[in-house]
Formats: structure tokens, C-alpha cells, sequence
């Protein structure tokens, strides 16, 4: 796919209104800019790469075909982000049903299982990446309301009040939980993390997902005329 030169401040209600005026490659733009984003809502529900890539595609693909529904009375990166979440739940309410477990569900187990071990010096000198796995770990080992409320709040970078709005709870309640999640993040693994490294998306994959969710819709529009 030819690569579009989309100028980094156009607005998403700019690029949408493009799209739904027959620009459909402009949502490439839509797709690069929140891949992160929802990268990191699947890997909070414990969902591995191929699972999340196709869950993104998901969203995407809906996202696109009711894009016209979209109002502008929250964000656009709220919104898509809200349509990633309930694809995560239904798929794991799904996967509840068939009696199957996502890998949070493995990990939560491995976690019962073994001796949850305190950040040293020791731990702090290993390689990054390994680091970074015992953080995911902590996190995905978070209580649901807590998980959910730092994950959105912390990594994906919602405001508190989208957050909120997310969950369908009071601001104060967000603000709440989102302390105790640290609290409770702190008593496991210090203060050694860095929130903007956590569960990121490869560029690598970007681009693939971006080819992915175009030729996806595409094909639905070619389908549909």
C-alpha cells in the first residue's frame, strides 16, 4: 500500500469527515495513530499478539462501518478505544463459555502458584525486557477495577474523565482507583517502570495492521455495492 503523506496535526474529525466524503485511504491515518493504543487495551486483557491483531481489525473494521454514527461528544480515541474494550470482553466471555482460558487468566494462575519476588538491585541490573515482563505480569495480576482504571489512565493515556466515562464510574472513583492500583503496583515492584514502555506496538506490526485493516474494508465496501 502506497504511503500517504497525512500532515501529523490534522484533526480526527478532519480525517473522518474526509473519509465518509469517499477518502477511504485516509484511514490508514486512523489506523497508525491509535494501533498503540489499542494494542495495549488487548494486552491488558491478557490476549496474545495474534489474538490482539485480529481483535484491532475488529475494531477497526467496525469503527469504520459505523463511523458515520460518530458525534463528537467524546473523543474519537475514546470512542475507538471503547469499541476495542467491549470486543476484548465479549471475546473473553466467549472463551469463559467454551471453558477455554485467555493467557491473563494463565498468568493469575502462575501467579498463584509461585512466590511473588520484590524489585532488588539484582532485579534492576537484568535486561530491560525482563524487567518489562514482570511489570506486564504485575499489572495483568491487578484486580479487574484497578487493572482497568490504570491501564486506560497510565498506558493508553485516557484522561481521567474518559476513563471514567469508559467504566461508567464518578471521576473521584477513577482517581481513587487509579492510587490504590499504584499502591498495590509499588508493594510489588517498586518504583521501576516506565509507564510509555509498557506493552508498546512495534512498528514493524503498525504497517501490517494498517494493510490489514484497509484491505479489510475494502473488500466490505466491495461487498456491499
Amino acid at each position: 500500500m502506497a504511503t500517504l503523506n497525512i500532515p501529523q496535526d490534522i484533526s480526527d474529525t478532519e480525517i473522518i469527515r474526509r473519509v465518509l466524503a469517499g477518502e477511504i485511504d485516509l484511514y490508514a491515518a486512523i489506523v497508525k495513530r491509535y494501533n498503540s493504543y489499542l494494542f495495549k487495551v488487548g494486552k491488558l486483557y491478557g490476549y496474545n499478539h495474534d489474538d490482539i491483531e485480529d481483535l484491532m481489525q475488529e475494531t477497526y473494521v467496525s469503527a469504520y462501518t459505523h463511523l458515520k454514527d460518530f458525534e463528537g461528544r467524546s473523543s474519537f480515541k475514546t470512542w475507538i478505544v471503547q469499541i476495542m474494550l467491549h470486543q476484548c470482553y465479549h471475546k473473553k466471555h466467549k472463551l469463559s463459555f467454551q471453558k477455554e482460558k485467555p493467557d491473563s487468566e494463565n498468568l493469575e494462575a502462575d501467579a498463584e502458584s509461585a512466590p511473588v519476588k520484590k524489585v532488588s538491585d539484582g532485579v534492576r541490573a537484568v535486561q530491560q525486557h525482563e524487567l518489562r515482563g514482570v511489570i506486564e505480569n504485575a499489572i495483568l495480576n491487578l484486580p479487574d477495577e484497578y487493572r482497568m482504571v490504570f491501564s486506560l489512565r497510565e498506558i493508553t493515556g485516557l484522561s481521567t474523565l474518559e476513563t471514567a466515562a469508559l467504566l461508567s464510574i464518578t471521576e473521584d472513583n477513577a482517581k481513587v482507583r487509579l492510587n490504590r492500583a499504584k499502591k498495590m503496583l509499588q508493594e510489588k515492584i517498586g518504583e521501576s517502570y516506565t509507564d510509555s514502555e509498557l506493552f508498546e506496538f512495534n512498528l514493524i506490526y503498525c504497517d501490517v495492521m494498517v494493510d490489514r485493516v484497509m484491505k479489510a474494508i475494502k473488500e466490505l465496501k466491495q461487498t456491499s455495492a
